[in-house]
């Protein structure tokens, strides 16, 4: 009885259920066909991280991943011949084209569907850290990946630096061979006094050494840094030690993810109990003004398009671009503080993304009346950002 049980937990766990998603993808990744190589996790422990929290982590089978990569396949065979004599497709034909399509799965459908209106030029490989299966398993999926869309610009995919520190150059390399055009890393940090108080679960070393064997195996480098992170009593430290690791490694794409506090974050309940004492909107950006100054001697290309960042357009290649982008960030702190509550409220409220918005007269009126409506004023802008803000975690 025993032994049956066992076996029909078995049976259950390699039951294929159809094409799967995870939850979330970079935003550079947005036009990308996604294909879930492990479900959630394995480390599930970051205090600033709300998105997998209460999921238990698992891989995918590899034959799962590629029954995923066919069902895709079998819809894209029916969709583009059509596409190949006629500029548009409607609905009904669409549904007509896939009728005979077996095993009927809306998910894959729907994804082949999205990935074709978005020129079908990039993958990525999902969820947070698709590098924990075995590099073998990895190479065959990728591999798969290029037999059946063999047009295809980009494959990424996410990874944690511990995972990548462990994998020898000679897998990596494989990797890239194979596919595998760009790995992005959530480095958040490079302070080791930040990295263990949030419990992000690797070091300053294991960042750099992780990002030099991606950049040596021949891959794209996209590196993720987080203001705020460090509080106020790190602040100073996780602004040169960020930009220190980053000096080390000379990532491909920097971007930058400001600090929010999710309510089902650990952070937020630290924050709530005053164990993290979050920045002020200036206090962010000299922040970002020690970070970016200290920047030096790369080639990264950085990128702050998020809602969350103070700054949307702040933009551009290192170093030409360096004078530039720091210009932004103190012509903000050198404005009057009722035009520094001006720019957070209009940035925060959608009306913003750049310092230069701030020029045009109707943006300006319309930020101005959600000040007054606010009531803000540089004594409390600060808890009405903060509030602001909640609408975006």
């Amino acid at each position: 009885m025993a032994q049956s049980q066992k076996e029909a937990r078995k049976s259950k766990a390699e039951t294929y259920n159809g094409f799967e998603q995870g939850p979330i993808r970079p935003p550079s990744e947005a036009r990308s066909l996604l294909i879930r190589v492990s479900r959630n996790c394995p480390w599930n422990r970051c205090t600033f991280c709300p998105v997998y929290k209460g999921s238990q982590f698992s891989l995918r089978s590899k034959d799962h991943v590629i029954e995923d990569i066919e069902a895709v396949h079998r819809y894209l065979e029916r969709i583009l011949p059509i596409l190949e004599k006629q500029d548009r497709i409607t609905h009904q034909e669409l549904q007509e084209a896939v009728r005979t399509v077996n095993p009927q799965d809306p998910v894959a459908y729907q994804a082949a569907v999205n990935w074709i209106n978005y020129g079908m030029e990039s993958i990525f490989l999902q969820d947070a850290n698709s590098l924990i299966i075995k590099p073998k398993d990895l190479i065959e999926i990728l591999q798969h990946l290029r037999r059946r869309f063999p047009w295809t610009k980009r494959i990424t995919s996410y990874a944690r630096s511990h995972t990548i520190a462990r994998i020898s150059l000679e897998d990596l390399t494989a990797m890239a061979e194979a596919g595998l055009n760009r790995i992005h890393i959530g480095m958040e940090s490079g302070s080791d006094k930040v990295l263990k108080r949030v419990k992000k679960g690797v070091d300053k070393a294991t960042h750099i050494k992780a990002g030099r064997l991606v950049k040596d195996a021949g891959m794209e480098l996209s590196e993720y840094v987080m203001p705020g992170l460090g509080g106020r009593d790190l602040s100073e430290d996780h602004a040169l030690e960020t930009a220190d690791a980053l000096n080390q490694i000379n990532a491909d794409f920097i971007r930058v993810r400001s600090l929010a506090l999710p309510p089902n974050a650990p952070i937020y309940q630290e924050h709530q109990e005053g164990a993290f004492d979050l920045l002020t909107g200036v206090e962010t950006a000299k922040e970002l003004l020690l970070f970016l100054e200290t920047l030096d001697g790369v080639t990264s290309y950085l990128k702050s398009d998020h809602i969350l960042n103070l700054f949307e357009t702040l933009e551009g290649r290192y170093p030409q671009d360096k004078e530039k982008m720091t210009a932004q960030v103190k012509d903000f702190l050198a404005l009057p503080p009722d035009q520094q509550v001006l720019y957070q409220v209009g940035r925060r409220a959608g009306i913003f993304r750049g310092l230069e918005d701030m020029k045009d007269p109707g943006q300006l009126s319309q930020a101005q009346g959600v000040v007054n409506r606010l009531g803000a004023n540089p004594e409390n802008v600060d808890s009405i950002i903060y509030e602001l803000m909640q609408r975006f975690v």
